[in-house]
């Protein structure tokens, strides 16, 4: 029998990437920080999420049949952070604006806009099988990830961030 410490170890290895999960329910913003952010399909285009089924956005989800994703990049550890600690309001030290009618975070590198259209439950999470309706501000940031109990970035990116075009098409041609 594999043990939750065993299991835990071993997933610490497995870099994830970080993004905010937000809803708007009763006028107000509500979100959480997910490492669980999946590609599911490009016909149509879909993504997977899983929430704790104790999570206390799951039920505003569940209730407005929306949500959006802000896919963190490198440097918003803070946020990611903030969203995951258990704090009253996690929107208090972040800029952000409603983006059709989801708490949107101004600063991060992406944004969707999901459908939930299945929920699927797996031991004690609940996957969203939900169907992208918007994809805005994808730009090349440097991603935030999660691996080894640790929030970091995926150096060799960051490191072509920092060099023009023409050296990183030089060195791609030796």
């Amino acid at each position: 029998m594999v043990t939750e410490r065993e299991f835990k170890d071993f997933m610490a290895d497995v870099c994830t990437p970080v993004a905010v999960v937000t809803a708007m329910a009763d006028g107000r913003p509500h979100g959480t920080t997910v490492g669980s952010l999946a590609s599911l399909s490009l016909r149509p285009p879909m993504v997977t999420i899983a929430l704790d089924h104790r999570s206390a956005l799951l039920p505003k989800i569940r209730r407005t049949g929306r949500f959006g994703v802000n896919l963190l990049g490198a440097g918003q550890a803070a946020v990611a952070g903030a969203f995951a600690s258990p704090v009253a309001d996690r929107f208090a030290e972040v800029e952000w604006y409603v983006d059709e009618g989801l708490p949107r975070l101004r600063d991060a590198p992406g944004w969707l806009v999901c459908l939930p259209k299945r929920f699927v439950t797996g031991g004690d999470h609940l996957l969203l099988l939900s169907l992208v309706a918007r994809v805005s501000g994808a730009r090349a940031a440097a991603p935030l990830v999660y691996g080894r109990r640790m929030f970091g970035t995926h150096s060799a990116f960051a490191d072509r961030q920092n060099t023009s075009i023409t050296d990183q098409i030089a060195a791609f041609a030796r």
